[in-house]
């Protein structure tokens, strides 16, 4: 299975920024797709900003304009620039991958990381 570590997280006050990275680890695999998501305390887990199958990204209504995904393809890593942070943001934000090991496609999550914006 592939391992992901994010790494980033941590307490801002509200209008600033963080920058999130997730790097993914382990052999024999090819990533197809990374993002992330993000879950409040009491709330479902939900798509920040990912890519979309036709090669696009996709991000939550909430963070259009102030969120940008990147990906580092060579070192398999992928991070979320978070600008303008609200306290609605306050979330655990978790990293993910859609891999492929041989001819079978798997899904993996990292750990998470608790970014919390204070008002």
């Amino acid at each position: 299975q592939v391992q992901l570590v994010e790494s980033g997280g941590g307490l801002v006050q509200a209008g600033g920024s963080l920058r999130l990275s997730c790097a993914a680890s382990g052999s024999g695999f090819s990533i197809n797709a990374m993002g992330w998501y993000r879950q409040a305390p009491g709330k479902q887990r939900e798509l920040v900003a990912g890519p979309t199958s036709g090669g696009s990204t996709n991000y939550a209504d909430s963070v259009k304009g102030r969120f940008t995904i990147s990906r580092d393809n060579a070192k398999n890593m992928v991070y979320l620039q978070m600008n303008s942070l609200k306290p609605e943001d306050t979330a655990v934000y978790y990293c993910y991958a859609d891999y492929s090991r041989n001819t079978v496609r798997l899904w993996s999550w990292g750990q998470g990381t608790q970014v919390t914006v204070s008002s």
